[in-house]
């Protein structure tokens, strides 16, 4: 008997999907902020922007093991060539730090002032994906 074949998406498809996981990252960053979860509405106000900047990725085809190579990755191709503004660059370094301080440090005391900082970041960076996949996509 014949195997069913797998629907395999197109980088369009995957992209899509990434972007919604960064999107739900971010509902969840803001419900943790509301809870007064700073620590957590730190982690995932990152992963929003990790998954946004794999949404990119997809876009291209590439993949990466490691956040630092995703990252320095898009910054690289996407903000040194200003496709993406060098100071949204910045923020994602200082976010990264900050989510691994949330999540590693045991004595790091996680401020609603910075999560809130973190949650604007991703909701703004968020936006700039969702324009830039609209206009590649077109």
């Amino acid at each position: 008997m014949e195997q069913p074949k797998k629907e395999i998406g197109t980088k369009k498809d995957l992209s899509l999907y990434r972007i919604q996981i960064a999107k739900a990252d971010l509902k969840a960053a803001k419900i943790l902020l509301t809870s007064g979860e700073y620590r957590g509405a730190n982690n995932r106000a990152y992963y929003s922007v990790f998954h946004a900047i794999n949404a990119i990725h997809a876009l291209t085809g590439d993949a990466f093991k490691r956040h630092k190579d995703a990252i320095a990755n898009f910054n690289k191709n996407y903000v040194k060539t200003n496709v993406f503004p060098r100071e949204i660059g910045r923020k994602i370094g200082e976010m990264e730090e900050i989510r691994h301080a949330s999540d590693y440090d045991d004595f790091f005391i996680a401020s609603r002032e910075e999560a809130e900082r973190q949650v604007t970041v991703a909701e703004q960076f968020i936006c700039m994906v969702e324009e830039y996949l609209e206009k590649t996509n077109e």
